[in-house]
């Protein structure tokens, strides 16, 4: 992300122009904390800089380098989970992944702002633009379908029905597209409520060719006059495009006219995608959804069924016992020596059991 210099130096003019010395800045999913290293050198009083990641190590080790640990503090958890002593004057984010809809960027976005941003703050990015077209993208279609076409003799067009219900980053290029761009959606971070959307759009066919599916970029805009895209024909950043593709190629010609619905529901730590496709004049109906690129077991299926009746297995049993035991008073080493006790066809000793409780602290003791 930091090599990406189209989109680093946008966020650092961004900074420049809101950053006054005395600022109480957050770098929210700061990383190795680049940006709350310049935020100190444009003379914040204080910054935070969260991330819930080990990369958060190498900014504490920048900070000492540079000379300025006192005037940043490093908070290693889910921003989500942090309170602050003060509220900040300014809070840098990218969060983003390919998309802006990406794991908990958006929930993120909405609390930081709800809870951390003093009144009048500023949040960069202030806006997001989404933006799609049909492309004619053989190249990237075939990374979804060539593989399942059949080899050898062996069929596997069930495996193919699975890949086309999926989409990936992608570079296409200006050359790619079928339509012009079409604006898709606006994330508007001072007033978004809300990680999900239900979009339709209409895309009009500017050339023939063989349609192979849509992609998906976005414009960002970090402040006024402060902006980056990834849009294709545009400079080359870490995002690349999104490519959604079709279950079938499409062949096309000027003048039709896609109408593309398409809907993200955030369930967990990922999206749920559905895009409904239909091209009337001929006679296409599309209906694809990530749900479908993802096989679930009958038995994962039927463990989440309302009427499941569940019971601990052996690994949520050590879990529990070792959660029982986490009370402020019993070490790690104490605690193993419990569960190979507690254990023992599992665990010859503490030693053995060690390395498990470690993980358990890890994710669950403070």
């Amino acid at each position: 992300m930091i090599a990406d210099s189209v989109r680093t130096d946008a966020y650092i003019r961004a900074m420049r122009q809101t950053i006054k010395p005395g600022s109480v800045v957050i770098d929210l999913g700061c990383g190795p904390g680049l940006f709350a290293l310049v935020a100190v050198q444009l003379g914040a009083r204080r910054v935070y800089a969260i991330e819930p990641n080990d990369a958060i190590q190498i900014g504490r080790e920048a900070a000492r380098e540079n000379k300025c640990s006192d005037r940043i503090e490093f908070i290693q958890e889910l921003s989500t989970n942090v309170t602050l002593p003060e509220k900040a004057d300014v809070i840098v984010a990218d969060l983003h992944g390919v998309l802006p809809w990406f794991g908990q960027h958006l929930p993120s976005i909405i609390d930081a702002r709800e809870r951390l941003l003093a009144p009048g703050g500023i949040l960069i990015p202030r806006c997001d633009t989404a933006w799609v077209a049909i492309v004619e993208a053989p190249e990237q279609y075939d990374t979804f379908v060539k593989p399942w076409n059949g080899n050898n003799g062996v069929k596997l067009d069930c495996v193919r029905k699975v890949a086309v219900n999926m989409w990936s980053k992608a570079r296409v290029g200006a050359e790619n597209m079928l339509s012009e761009a079409v604006f898709f959606y606006v994330l508007d971070f001072s007033k978004i409520t809300g990680p999900n959307f239900d979009v339709r759009i209409e895309a009009p066919v500017s050339r023939k060719g063989t349609a192979h599916g849509f992609a998906l970029w976005f414009d960002a805009d970090l402040i006024e006059g402060v902006e980056f895209s990834n849009a294709p024909g545009g400079e080359e950043l870490i995002y690349g495009n999104a490519f959604f593709p079709f279950t079938e190629p499409v062949q096309v010609d000027a003048g039709d006219r896609f109408e593309v619905r398409v809907n993200a529901h955030l369930l967990g730590e990922d999206y749920i995608w559905r895009w409904d496709t239909t091209l009337a004049a001929k006679n296409v109906s599309l209906k694809q959804s990530t749900l479908a690129g993802t096989p679930l077991s009958p038995s994962k299926l039927r463990k989440r069924a309302n009427t499941h009746v569940p019971k601990t297995t052996e690994e949520g049993a050590i879990t529990q016992f070792v959660l029982s035991r986490m009370d402020g008073v019993n070490s790690i080493a104490s605690i193993a020596t419990e569960v190979a006790k507690q254990f023992p066809l599992r665990f010859a000793d503490g030693n053995e059991a060690f390395d498990i409780v470690a993980d358990i602290s890890e994710k669950y003791s403070t």
